[in-house]
């Protein structure tokens, strides 16, 4: 189908995670910067509708397939929050430490403290793909009272997984992609490409 694709983020552990995970493919990944493209507003109420508007930026200003993923943490007790907001939780510039400190504070001392990972990925072929491949992936687990680890990203340090008692900031990589609601959302993905051949 294709041996070189547009990741549609910026985000450093986001690119780092998908390259790993697609390498055995032997596609070729190239963040979205290498082509100057800015990143695409986000202004939608569900990851599906942000996703498909990345992918479909990324592809239309690159001319390559694209690969987008919308994604974040939703806390049961919460309402599902911070959600589609969690890479702005606590407002601009982006902060993990200061999105971390946030969802701390509005938890206090509440007793349930479960929450999902959430995670849609979206492969394009081209701006405007009709079928574009859809994935979607749940990491469930919970909200710990303060950070543990120094891997990851976002809100890993605070995300428990209730299977191997770790955070996704002390887990290593390789678990972590199994485990994860991108891991699972892209190996989803990957067994759709197959399938397409």
């Amino acid at each position: 189908m294709f041996n070189k694709l547009v990741i549609a983020s910026n985000n450093p552990g986001k690119l780092r995670e998908i390259g790993e995970i697609l390498a055995p493919l032997g596609i070729e990944v190239a963040p979205q910067s290498a082509f100057g493209v800015p990143e695409a507003d986000e202004p939608y109420d569900t990851f599906i509708e942000n996703a498909l508007a990345k992918a479909r930026h990324a592809a239309g200003i690159t001319g390559l397939p694209a690969l987008a993923d919308d994604s974040g943490i939703c806390v049961d007790t919460l309402g599902g929050a911070p959600g589609v907001h969690s890479a702005r939780y606590a407002g601009e510039p982006r902060s993990d430490a200061r999105n971390n400190a946030k969802l701390l504070e509005v938890l206090g001392g509440r007793q349930d403290r479960q929450a999902h990972y959430y995670c849609v990925m979206v492969l394009m072929r081209h701006a405007q793909d009709p079928q574009p491949l859809i994935a979607e992936g749940l990491w469930r687990g919970e909200i710990l009272r303060a950070p543990r680890g120094s891997g990851g990203f976002g809100y890993d340090p605070l995300f428990l997984d209730p299977l191997f008692g770790q955070t996704g900031a002390e887990l290593v990589p390789a678990q972590k992609n199994l485990m994860s609601h991108r891991g699972k959302a892209l190996a989803l993905l990957v067994d759709a490409l197959r399938q397409r051949g």
